[in-house]
């Protein structure tokens, strides 16, 4: 068990278990879905990294021959999933066509081991899909909680997909739509904390912001923007770094 597994055990998993309905949830997997998915192709085997984040990869479901779920917290995964960590992956070299990791290697103090793993196990050609939350400016007590280690920007995002070894074939900021409403809350939230920042108790999940029944539909309204326009080009902002790389032969 790495550091993170240890960190994530005691922040008690990822609030979609309980929370999958959650507007952020359900645009990132139609977000996921318009960029991703032209890269998944028909694999044999594919590993999805992170699996306890589950309801925003249902549209991985049923793509490839063998579909892998693989996280550290068990409550996430269903039967024949395997509980594991990023930084060591318990699979042999070259074993999957496709690996998914969304919002996965922010969690990793090392992330240069987390993608050597994710690099050594897939196949040549093989593709690796990756989301990861944008900008060390929007750090709030949110990452704290979440036991992230770093933000990325899309510059950073393809640097360290290079430095494993990997080839990006796109790479793009997501939720482009809800960005003013995300930074103005963000920049207000660090104003407020000043360094401060509340613990959560022992095995306590990371809280998900409140929002009304009005602001939901407001968000989920923004988001579509996203879905219109990541499917012709790439965005110049957002909350998120949506990159797709290849391993090459």
């Amino acid at each position: 068990m790495t550091q993170t597994d240890t960190l994530m055990g005691k922040a008690g998993g990822s609030p979609s278990i309980a929370q999958s309905d959650y507007w952020w949830y359900r645009a990132r997997t139609r977000i996921l879905e318009t960029v991703m998915k032209p890269y998944v192709g028909a694999p044999r085997r594919l590993l999805d990294v992170g699996s306890a984040d589950g309801p925003s990869v249902t549209w991985l479901q049923g793509t490839a021959e063998q579909h892998v779920s693989l996280d550290v917290d068990p409550r996430g995964l269903t039967d024949g999933g395997v509980c594991g960590s990023a930084t060591g992956l318990p699979f042999a070299d070259g074993s999957f066509d496709v690996v998914s990791a969304f919002d996965v290697i922010e969690h990793c103090d090392r992330e240069d081991i987390a993608l050597a793993e994710i690099e050594r196990v897939l196949a040549p050609g093989g593709r690796f899909l990756m989301s990861v939350p944008a900008y060390n400016w929007a750090w709030t007590s949110h990452d704290v909680h979440n036991h992230h280690h770093r933000r990325y920007t899309r510059r950073r995002a393809v640097e360290v997909i290079e430095a494993a070894g990997l080839s990006p074939l796109r790479a793009t900021y997501g939720f482009t739509g809800t960005f003013p409403m995300f930074a103005a809350q963000r920049l207000v939230t660090r104003f407020k904390e000043r360094g401060q920042t509340d613990a959560l108790p022992e095995g306590g999940v990371a809280p998900l912001p409140t929002v009304s029944p009005a602001t939901e539909r407001l968000l989920l309204g923004a988001t579509r923007i996203d879905e219109r326009l990541l499917g012709r080009l790439d965005l110049p902002f957002g909350s998120s770094v949506l990159v797709a790389a290849l391993k090459p032969h």
